[in-house]
């Protein structure tokens, strides 16, 4: 009888042992449909300058649409990449396009972001230049001259390079902080003697204005552009950022197809005259791939923040690598 009870009470703690265990199942599934539920992107906002091509193919042939399915595509225009960072920093963007300086700027002044990836610059895309009757020959003659600049710009890197070239201080300078259609302005009038500027700017004024170069770019080591992106945006939705340059690639291997008619898509987004806007498109490289920060890349871009805080154009060191999202961090 004893012999019995005891393997009545075995069978009841197996019994009791199995249905705890299909109990503790049940949430574990739960949490797994919660949690894709919460990655589902339900809408996103892309922010981009009249210089991104990538992203601007990429909506008018809706790329993106093709990576999020489920999502609303919103699409905000800025005139650099400093106005961007700040809708970033609030969350009025989830992606942007930007020059290598408005990050390490956004960085400086604590503002939230991540480096997603990397497109290298074209060596002319870039000069600072000047009215074609300037007297100035070179760039130590920029001593005591008004510059335009958009602060914050990958001009503004530009410019502090240049200088550091030419044995200046910027104390030693006029700096006129201005967006680019006002620098153009004030150029045409010339009120300023000289213009940090990039493209489609830079083809605009060469085209319109006779201007003459004093230098470019193609003068100092290869720089970059980068996609940025909200961390917190990023946390929710990992797989983001992946999708996010698979349709750039797609954008880029669809301009290389169809340049005649990406040229078109450039020029009509851009507003530019046709032969202005042939005059960036040109410059572009093609291809032009969309990649994951490499450690070439981020220390280049360390470079420009060391030099930055050395001539007191940022309060503080910053360290890049801390910005940087990796695909590995999704898995």
């Amino acid at each position: 009888m004893s012999h019995i009870k005891t393997v009545s009470y075995i069978s009841l703690a197996l019994l009791s042992f199995s249905l705890t265990g299909c109990q503790k199942q049940e949430p574990q599934q739960t949490t797994a449909a919660d949690t894709k539920a919460a990655q589902q992107v339900q809408s996103i906002a892309i922010g981009f300058q009249k210089s991104a091509l990538n992203l601007l193919v990429a909506r008018d042939e809706k790329l993106l649409e093709q990576q999020f399915p489920n999502a609303k595509i919103e699409w905000k225009e800025f005139p650099a990449g400093p106005q961007m960072l700040e809708a970033l920093a609030v969350g009025a963007v989830d992606y942007g396009y930007v020059g290598n300086t408005p990050p390490i700027f956004a960085q400086a002044a604590d503002k939230a972001l991540s480096y997603v990836a990397f497109e290298k610059v074209a060596g002319n895309s870039l000069a600072v230049v000047l009215p074609k009757d300037s007297a100035i020959q070179n760039i130590q003659q920029l001593k005591g001259k008004r510059i335009a600049v958009q602060k914050g710009s990958s001009a503004h890197e530009l410019l502090a390079k240049t200088l550091e070239k030419a044995g200046l201080s910027w104390s030693e300078i006029q700096a006129v902080w201005l967006p680019p259609a006002d620098a153009r302005a004030a150029f045409d009038k010339k009120a300023i003697d000289a213009w940090a500027i990039w493209d489609p700017f830079l083809g605009a004024a060469e085209f319109d204005s006779q201007v003459k170069v004093l230098i470019e770019s193609s003068d100092f080591p290869q720089t970059y552009s980068f996609y940025i992106g909200n961390p917190e945006f990023i946390q929710k939705h990992p797989d983001s950022p992946g999708k996010f340059i698979q349709a750039l690639n797609a954008s880029d291997q669809w301009i290389l197809k169809n340049q005649a008619v990406a040229l078109d898509i450039y020029q009509k987004s851009t507003g530019l005259k046709p032969d202005v806007a042939k005059i960036a498109f040109e410059r572009r490289l093609k291809p032009s791939p969309v990649q994951p920060l490499t450690t070439e890349v981020i220390k280049a871009q360390q470079n420009i923040a060391d030099l930055f805080q050395q001539v007191q154009l940022i309060p503080k060191t910053i360290s890049v690598q801390q910005q940087i999202w990796s695909p590995a961090a999704t898995h």
